[in-house]
């Protein structure tokens, strides 16, 4: 760790304001440019402390990141995770208010909700017994931190999405409540509509082979953070999609055949 517990708040306040604000800051690994995985994690924690404090409730976690595409455009080789609270949640087919995020985007995913709680060192076979039932799922995306530094051109790095939450903003889940079981969740995937055009498809295998490996990857850095996934929660465990931009007056569907659908539309 490089940067100072003054330096962290700093940039946790910063990253609030933006959230509230809807204005971005600049790239906070230009700002500080020594700062390690485990600092941006700590401005996370920060952020998190904070809307604890204000009265908002933990919901469940995100693993982003998972995709070979993903992990080589921003020079990767590992996930990373952020946090849903209660007031990132849309309903299925509903709309998300005009004016709500900055720039949102949307990743189609498998989401887990969970029976049994996970930490540490843990199994697939752990991940399956400690599941209620999996479901299709909207990751909405949106960004803080510029995309990249308008002078130099410098693209955000992971210690950036890391730090902002791992760019989350929403959920939207969808009605459907599968054992996990009953699908090859590596075959699973979904045909993804935007504005009734098909702009995507994807299926399970595109996050590291499985999309449980991902909540084993979660539980396992958790642990290591003191922290554990619970029981009732929903972790969304990875895009098999390249993020979807949602300008206003964008509809989107995501058709998971036998497994589900979901839908959120954008005023």
């Amino acid at each position: 760790m490089t940067l100072t517990d003054a330096q962290v708040e700093e940039a946790a306040a910063d990253l609030l304001t933006a959230e509230d604000t809807r204005t971005q800051i600049g790239l906070l690994s230009l700002r500080h440019p020594g700062m390690t995985l485990d600092d941006a994690y700590r401005i996370q924690s920060a952020q998190m402390a904070q809307k604890l404090a204000g009265g908002r409730r933990i919901v469940g976690w995100k693993i982003g990141l998972t995709s070979k595409v993903m992990q080589e455009a921003l020079k990767i080789d590992t996930p990373d995770s952020g946090v849903l609270f209660d007031d990132m949640i849309f309903p299925n087919g509903g709309t998300v208010p005009a004016g709500r995020f900055i720039q949102p985007r949307i990743e189609a995913e498998i989401a887990f909700v969970m029976k049994a709680p996970l930490s540490g060192e843990v199994s697939r076979d752990d991940v399956i017994a400690a599941t209620d039932y999996v479901t299709p799922s909207l990751e909405i995306l949106d960004t803080r931190i510029l995309r990249a530094d308008p002078d130099t051109g410098t693209p955000r790095i992971i210690t950036d999405t890391v730090s902002d939450n791992a760019a989350n903003a929403g959920i939207v889940t969808g009605k459907e409540q599968n054992p996990p079981e009953a699908f090859d969740l590596r075959w699973t995937g979904a045909i993804l509509t935007k504005n009734d055009e098909v702009v995507a498809t994807g299926l399970g295998a595109a996050v590291l082979n499985d999309p449980v490996t991902g909540i084993v990857w979660l539980a396992r850095r958790m642990g290591q953070y003191g922290q554990r996934i619970e029981a009732g929660q929903v972790v969304l465990s990875g895009s098999f999609i390249a993020p979807i931009e949602c300008p206003s007056g964008t509809r989107i569907s995501a058709d998971f055949g036998a497994f589900g659908s979901v839908a959120i539309n954008f005023d």
